[in-house]
Order: C-alpha cells, then sequence, then structure tokens
C-alpha cells in the first residue's frame, strides 16, 4: 500500500512540536515512531527547511514519566508509593494508576488510592519512591466527576493528599 502525505515545512514543525510535548509520557514512544514516520516522507527540501525553522523554534521540558509508571499505566498494574502530602507528612500507598494530568506547572499521576477508597491525584514531585507490584488492577473508568473530586475542573476540591478542604 502507497500513500502520500503532503505537510509544508511548517506544518511538519507544529506536527512535530506536538508530539514533543508528550516527551515523558506514557505516550512517548508513539510520538516518536509518529515522527520518524513524517520525516521519511518529507522531501529533502522541506525537511532541511523544517530542520531550520524547528532550530529556531522554543521548547519547553516535560518531565519524564518513570519507566515503571508508564508500565504499569499501560499493563494495568498497581504500584505502591511513598508520597509525601503538602505538609511533608509521608504515607505508603498502594495506587492503581489511571492516567497523567498537567495543571499549573505541576504534573498529577491520577490513580485509585486503596488507602482513600478513591481517585487521588498525586503531585509526581512529591512522590518520594515508587515500586511495581506485578498485581494486576481492576478495570476502572476514570469519569469526569473522578476529576473534579480529584482537584481539577470546576466543584469541590480534594487536594492531591486527600484532604478535603473545609
Amino acid at each position: 500500500m502507497c500513500c502520500t502525505l503532503e505537510v509544508t515545512p511548517t506544518e511538519a514543525v507544529a506536527i512535530a512540536m506536538a508530539l514533543y510535548g508528550l516527551a515523558g509520557t506514557p505516550l512517548h514512544a508513539d510520538a516518536a515512531s509518529a515522527l520518524r514516520k513524517l520525516v521519511r516522507v518529507m522531501p529533502d527540501d522541506d525537511l532541511v527547511a523544517a530542520r531550520e525553522l524547528a532550530d529556531r523554534a522554543s521548547r519547553d521540558t516535560t518531565p519524564v514519566v518513570p519507566r515503571v509508571v508508564a508500565d504499569a499505566l499501560h499493563e494495568r498494574t498497581v504500584l505502591r508509593i511513598d508520597y509525601a502530602d503538602r505538609h511533608g507528612v509521608p504515607t505508603t500507598r498502594s495506587i492503581e494508576p489511571m492516567g497523567y494530568l498537567a495543571d499549573h506547572g505541576y504534573w498529577y499521576l491520577v490513580a485509585w488510592c486503596r488507602m482513600r477508597d478513591a481517585v487521588r491525584a498525586f503531585r509526581t514531585d512529591r512522590i518520594e519512591s515508587l515500586t511495581a507490584t506485578g498485581e494486576p488492577a481492576p478495570p476502572r473508568r476514570l469519569a469526569a466527576a473522578d476529576l473534579i473530586v480529584a482537584g481539577f475542573g470546576a466543584g469541590p476540591r480534594v487536594t492531591s493528599d486527600g484532604a478535603c478542604p473545609s
């Protein structure tokens, strides 16, 4: 099967920048694969122009998702984390990772927290250690209401340490 993909150098850079934004997320390998495919089908002149434009473009750094977390998300397995809340109080929790979110410059691991028996958002810079348990996590669906309870979006805010502010 043969196909043609026609994008301008500027469009190619826009695609590359969007894919670059997935660096450090569970989709980073797929993003890199897509970018390689795009580069492979671009005419040489357009590729040179795109690279020159990309060299002038600004890129923000994205935190890296630890491989053990990416694997747990993909394989739907339980993690054990040592987590410090916003006051520095440590807890050890078993969690079932459901996704990643960015908010106000921080990355959060959204997971079912077995200690709280509810969805929680764990700020990644407060996760002090994590261990893969290999235990399969039961299927769970992440609903919009879960994100509100976890502190994202409108509605009552529950902090990432599980406390409900008054």
